[in-house]
């Protein structure tokens, strides 16, 4: 029986990002998911004798962003090329892809070990519609409407040797997607997709095995499963003395295994040839530059700034960049108000609560409370002009008011109101009743002092200065 651990396992991956954009890449049709089937399609994108593409230059202008984000090098010469095959979701008979002058060449990512992905490359292209299974009595339904969308095909070397390092590699490619505006990336609509060519080999040999392709996996769980059962075929083959065949397989996640789609096709099979429709297309140093201006400071690099500038514990710098919206919001607050972990507290701990309880998805993450009116509370809480857990209290009233949080705390009387002699006779009358406290007070002050507090807080519905409190219990206490 062959073990797992006599065999290495080498990947490379090829995924498909569809561009934020609002048209598609080569027609004005509009690039919006879930519109009614076949409603944005058109004779340019469905392929019709006689059409002609337009190249839409947002698509090519985030491409190029995608390279600089990876560290890509941009070609100043490019070409877009016709990539021929027959498949029912492919209208028009080919793909208008890139093959001999990519766009972006190279770049990578460095994973947390320290190993670094290397890219092959990145380039543009158009994606093909969609099709959907129903059951051998009804058929397949074919929706053109994805037809046309522009996707970026990001192909990495076979540097891969654990589905650990591919889930890592994916997200990090996804947060860098998602934090430039280059792409939405929501996988379970298939803005992202992943292909996985996979091969094992004996451990320590220098001979590669043969690889098969698994085709459009579109979620971290489905990557996983799909490498470790691939990984496991491909071991009981060849320690069985079998061939594996180089061919492209579709994971079934519902039935947890890979199923054999067609032989694996070679570059030479899809017969490329220059399209004659679309001119090369020439880039400047000037045109880069300009890309280069809209991006923004990558997840990565905001995680090491939160955690040496601003002293953040790890885990709240990576809470904080879960989205490029949660950590703007989290920034523009410290601006306005230079304490930022106690921001961090109330965002991670109130704010995220909220939109969870709301049901909205961490990528439409919007928060219903402006920084202004945010950093307006905790600093009420901060002053001591105002409890905790009636600055929540606040913050939720605000949500619906849309009020101004310091004439809304004022006009509800939930502001400090309680006077020094109402605070002391609270302390009095606690010591007169309980004389455990003043024995425990006596033994460890510092000990008690949290209980006293909490007493004369709940006694004036948090309206008396924390502060202030601490300070008058040595008057009483200490008599």
């Amino acid at each position: 029986m062959a073990l797992m651990q006599d065999y290495d396992i080498v990947m490379g991956l090829e995924i498909h990002a569809e561009l934020a954009t609002k048209t598609k890449v080569f027609c004005s049709c509009k690039n919006e998911f879930g519109d009614e089937p076949n409603t944005n399609t058109c004779p340019v994108c469905t392929g019709m004798p006689g059409s002609l593409p337009i190249l839409n230059k947002r698509a090519v202008e985030l491409a190029i962003k995608a390279g600089l984000a990876f560290g890509s090098s941009i070609s100043k010469y490019t070409v877009f090329e016709r990539k021929n095959y027959f498949y029912p979701d492919l209208s028009k008979a080919y793909q208008i892809s890139q093959l001999v002058y990519p766009l972006n060449l190279g770049g990578g990512i460095r994973l947390d070990s320290g190993k670094f992905i290397r890219l092959n490359r990145i380039h543009l292209e158009e994606d093909a519609g969609k099709l959907t299974h129903i059951s051998k009595a009804v058929g397949t339904f074919v929706d053109y409407n994805r037809g046309g969308t522009p996707l970026i095909e990001m192909v990495t070397e076979p540097d891969f040797t654990s589905a650990e390092e591919v889930i890592e590699f994916l997200k990090r490619v996804r947060e860098i997607l998602v934090f430039e505006d280059i792409a939405k990336c929501k996988m379970e609509q298939g803005g992202l997709r992943c292909d996985v060519n996979l091969s094992v080999k004996k451990k320590g040999s220098t001979e590669l095995g043969t690889r098969t392709e698994m085709k459009n996996l579109n979620s971290f769980k489905s990557v996983q499963r799909a490498i470790e059962y691939e990984a496991k075929r491909q071991i009981e083959l060849v320690s069985s003395g079998e061939e594996v065949v180089q061919e492209t397989r579709k994971w079934d996640d519902d039935k947890g295994k890979s199923l054999s789609m067609r032989t694996k096709e070679e570059a030479q099979d899809y017969r490329y040839f220059p399209d004659p429709d679309l001119h090369a297309l020439k880039i400047s140093d000037e045109d880069i530059a300009k890309i280069r201006s809209e991006m923004t400071m990558l997840p990565e690099e905001r995680r090491a700034m939160y955690q040496s500038a601003f002293g953040l514990p790890k885990y709240d710098a990576e809470i904080l960049t879960t989205s490029k919206y949660i950590s703007d919001y989290f920034e523009n607050c410290v601006k306005l108000y230079n304490n930022p972990k106690k921001i961090s507290n109330w965002i991670m701990v109130d704010l995220l609560k909220i939109v969870k309880d709301q049901g909205k998805d961490q990528d439409d993450i919007e928060f219903p409370v402006s920084e202004q009116d945010l950093v307006a509370i905790i600093k009420m809480v901060e002053e001591k002009l105002i409890g905790k857990n009636l600055g929540l209290e606040l913050l939720e009233k605000i949500i619906i008011k849309r009020e101004d949080p310091m004439q809304l705390a004022k006009s509800l009387g939930m502001l400090v109101t309680i006077s020094d002699e109402e605070i002391l006779a609270l302390l009095k009358k606690l010591k007169a009743e309980n004389e455990k406290v003043s024995i425990d007070y006596k033994s460890d002050p510092e000990k008690i002092s949290g209980f006293i507090v909490g007493y004369v807080m709940k006694n004036t519905g948090g309206k008396a200065n924390s502060l202030k409190v601490k300070s008058l219990i040595c008057e009483v206490f200490e008599k």
